[in-house]
C-alpha cells in the first residue's frame, strides 16, 4: 500500500457497474475463480511457451477518479480498485452467486442472511480479516457521512451481527430481493479500519484482500498493482503486474496495440475493421448492460412537461442513432437492457420507440410549443458514444423545430453538473447493473440515490418499492415489466441504444474471456512468448 501523490476529489460518474442479477440458488461451495481457471488452462497449447516477465499492460481511456470503493462509481476507478478489495460474494459467467470472502452462506427466513468467512484472509498490510471488519465495511457504506453511492442498497438493512470471528449475520426490515445481488457489488467491498481511519478515506490509499495491491500511481501517467503473494486463492493471480496506461486517445491506443507496447484495451465498433484482419490481435466481445440515453431537468420548462419528452420520444430513430455511432453493433433498449434477459421489457413493441414526426410536432402544439425551441445538451466530451450520440440527436430533433446545441464538458464538470441537475438535458451513458431493482429503482424512484432528474411518480414509486420485496422472480418480472412500461410513458429520460463492448488484445495473452458480470477479469491471464 503506498499513497499516491495527486490528491482527487468524490466524483459521480455513470459506470460499468458490476453486480449480481436476480434471485439465484446457492452456489456449490467451491473457491471463486475455480471454473475460469479450468478454462483459462484449456486456452494454453503445449507448444506456447511463458514469456520471462508477467506484467499485464493496459491502455486505459481515462484517468482514475479516487479509489475509495464506497464512493467512487467511475468506471476508471471501478477497474483499479476491484482488483484490490473483494466482496462477500461473486457472480459467475452466468450471472449465478459463488464464493468470495464468504465460502458460504444461509438464509433461515426471508429477513435473515448469515455469511460464513474464510478463515485464510490478509489485508495486504498483513492483518487477518474478520467478521468485524465486514461489520464496519457496511455500517461506512450506511453511514450517511460517507456519502457513499450504495448507501440505498443497504437501507433495509436493520442489523449487523457478528455471530464469531467468522460468521456474520445481516437482519434486514423487510424481504429485500436484490439483497444479494448488491452484496455482489463491486461498492460492497470488505476495507480495512485502520487504514480508513488513519487517512480519513480511501481516495489516496489502498488495502484490501484482493489478488492485487496498489504499488504506484503516477497521475495521468499510469497504476500499477502488484500481486497478492497472500491472495486466499492458492496459485492466483497468475501475472505478476498489472500495468493501466491512461490512454485517453484512441488512435494511440490502437497504434500502441498494433505494436505490442500494450497487451490489452477497448476501442470503440468503429475501430473493428480496422484490426479484423491483423493475426495478433483477438477480438473479445459480449452483449453489454450499458445503454445510452438523454435525461431531462424536470425541474424546468419544457422539460417538466410529458407531452414534450414524449415528442422529443417520437422524433429520434433509435436504428439510426446504433447505426452511425455504433455500426449498428447495438440493440434499442430501455432501463433495463436486454443482456439482463427475463428483466428485460422488448421496448421495440412500445408506440413512443417509432419515429413519428407528425405526431411528435402534435404533441408540442399541445404543450404550447408548436413552432419548437431552443435548447442546450449537456455532454460528457472525449466519449465518442456520448458525443455522437447528442450529434445525432441535434439532427434529428431539428425535424420538429427543436434547435439543440451541445455543451461539452470534461469529466469533473459533467458529473458536477449531474449531481447538481445544473442542465437542461443530458447526454450520457449508464450501467444497469445486473438486477432489476438498481436499473429502475436506483435511477429513477424518488428516494433512489441516483434520482438526480426531478422525477417522482407515486405508481412507479409503488410498482418498484413492491418488486424489491417480491422474492418469487416470476411475480418480480412482472411487476418490473409494468414498472418498465410506466417509465417509458413517463419518459423522465429517453433509452436508446445498448452496445456489444469490445476488449482487443494481443494473441499472446491466454485466459481472458470478458464477460458482462466481470469485464476485466485479469486473475487467470498469462502472458505467452
Amino acid at each position: 500500500m503506498k499513497k499516491i501523490r495527486l490528491l482527487l476529489s468524490f466524483v459521480l460518474v455513470f459506470a460499468l457497474l458490476l453486480t449480481g442479477c436476480g434471485q439465484k440458488p446457492q452456489a456449490e461451495e467451491k473457491p471463486a475463480g475455480e471454473e475460469a481457471k479450468v478454462e483459462a488452462s484449456e486456452e494454453v497449447k503445449e507448444e506456447d511457451q511463458l514469456a520471462d516477465e508477467q506484467i499485464l499492460i493496459i491502455g486505459a481511456d481515462s484517468e482514475a477518479a479516487g479509489l475509495d470503493p464506497h464512493k467512487v462509481p467511475a468506471h476508471a476507478s471501478v477497474r483499479i480498485y476491484t482488483k484490490i478489495y473483494d466482496s462477500l460474494i461473486n457472480t459467475d459467467k452466468d450471472m449465478n452467486y459463488v464464493p468470495n470472502l464468504a465460502e458460504s452462506w444461509e438464509t433461515p427466513d426471508d429477513t435473515t442472511y448469515v455469511f460464513k468467512l474464510r478463515d485464510n484472509v490478509k489485508f495486504h498490510n498483513g492483518r487477518a480479516m474478520t467478521a468485524e471488519d465486514v461489520k464496519y465495511s457496511f455500517e461506512r457504506i450506511m453511514d450517511p457521512d460517507t456519502a457513499s453511492i450504495a448507501k440505498s442498497y443497504f437501507k433495509d438493512v436493520k442489523e449487523i451481527n457478528v455471530i464469531d470471528d467468522y460468521t456474520i449475520e445481516f437482519k434486514l426490515e423487510k424481504p429485500y430481493a436484490p439483497f444479494l445481488s448488491y452484496m455482489s457489488s463491486s461498492y460492497a467491498v470488505v476495507v480495512c479500519k485502520e487504514v480508513v481511519k488513519e487517512n480519513g478515506d480511501l481516495m489516496q490509499v489502498a488495502c484490501g484482500t484482493g489478488p492485487f495491491m496498489l504499488e504506484e500511481w503516477v497521475p495521468d501517467n499510469h497504476i500499477t498493482l502488484v500481486k497478492n503473494p497472500d491472495y486466499f486463492i492458492e496459485g492466483q493471480p497468475a501475472v505478476e503486474k498489472l500495468v493501466y496506461n491512461t490512454m485517453t486517445d484512441e488512435a494511440s491506443r490502437l497504434a500502441a496495440l498494433r505494436t505490442g507496447k500494450i497487451h490489452i484495451t477497448t476501442l470503440s465498433p468503429q475501430s473493428l475493421p480496422l484490426v479484423k484482419k491483423n493475426p495478433d490481435i483477438n477480438i473479445k466481445s459480449y452483449q453489454s448492460n450499458n445503454y445510452t440515453f438523454l435525461g431531462f431537468n424536470m425541474n424546468i420548462e419544457p422539460f417538466n412537461d410529458q407531452k414534450v419528452r414524449q415528442a422529443m420520444s417520437l422524433a429520434v430513430d433509435r436504428d439510426e442513432i446504433a447505426k452511425i455511432v455504433f455500426n449498428g453493433d447495438a440493440v434499442n433498449t430501455g432501463a433495463v437492457p436486454s443482456a439482463l434477459g427475463k428483466w428485460s421489457l422488448d421496448v421495440n413493441t412500445n408506440p413512443l420507440y417509432t419515429q413519428d414526426i407528425e405526431k411528435a410536432k402534435a404533441l408540442l402544439a399541445e404543450a404550447g410549443y408548436a413552432d419548437g425551441f431552443e435548447m442546450e445538451i449537456t455532454a460528457l466530451g472525449g466519449y465518442p458514444d456520448i458525443v455522437g450520440t447528442a450529434q445525432v440527436l441535434q439532427q434529428q430533433l431539428e425535424q420538429i423545430g427543436i434547435k439543440a446545441t451541445i455543451k461539452q464538458l470534461e469529466l469533473g464538470q459533467y458529473v458536477d453538473a449531474w449531481k447538481k441537475t445544473d442542465h437542461q438535458v443530458m447526454a450520457g451513458r449508464n450501467g444497469s447493473g445486473l438486477d432489476p431493482d438498481r436499473a429502475l429503482n436506483f435511477f429513477f424512484n424518488t428516494e433512489g440515490s441516483a434520482n438526480v432528474w426531478g422525477f417522482s411518480d407515486e405508481e412507479y414509486d409503488r410498482l418498484t418499492n413492491l418488486g424489491k420485496v417480491t422474492i418469487d422472480g416470476d411475480e418480480r418480472a412482472e411487476i418490473y415489466m409494468e414498472a418498465q412500461e410506466r417509465l417509458i410513458e413517463l419518459s423522465p429520460n429517453l433509452f436508446f441504444n445498448s452496445p456489444m463492448n469490445y476488449y482487443f488484445a494481443r494473441k499472446e495473452v491466454k485466459g481472458f474471456e470478458p464477460t458482462i458480470s466481470e469485464p476485466e477479469n485479469f486473475i487467470n491471464v498469462q502472458i505467452m512468448k
